[in-house]
């Protein structure tokens, strides 16, 4: 009788751990998706508000020659620092740039979009003194 009860036991603590697998489970996939999510709002941001003046991906020339490349930006600013501006309002001086303000969720996307697409950094060449 006691194998009965055992079995019973051993059967039911089996499927309270699916059913809290299963309960967590979407919470757990939801987490993972969060990045890619944010990675698509800057991305479609970029596209929608930047694109006509800037290159956007990791590669290319900038529509507007005194538009900085996507690309290139984290070697002219450290890209936490883009945060504050695009929260309070980016203005700069390469031509007719609107003023743009973006809410929270949307700097995040653009930031991690951002990031994604950075050059390495090119290193100035050593020069050999003989």
């Amino acid at each position: 009788m006691t194998d009965t009860r055992d079995t019973a036991m051993l059967a039911r603590l089996g499927v309270s751990i699916c059913l809290i697998g299963s309960l967590m489970a979407p919470v757990y996939a939801a987490d993972l998706s969060a990045p890619s999510r944010s990675f698509d709002v800057g991305r479609t941001l970029a596209e929608t508000h930047c694109a006509t003046c800037h290159a956007i991906g990791k590669k290319g020339q900038s529509p507007n020659p005194k538009a900085p490349r996507f690309a290139t930006l984290a070697q002219r600013y450290p890209l936490d620092n883009l945060a504050e501006a695009f929260s309070e309002g980016i203005l700069v001086g390469h031509g007719p740039m609107p003023e743009f303000q973006f809410e929270p969720d949307q700097i995040e996307g653009l930031i991690a979009y951002l990031r994604s697409i950075q050059s390495p950094r090119k290193r100035a060449k050593k020069r050999v003194v003989n």
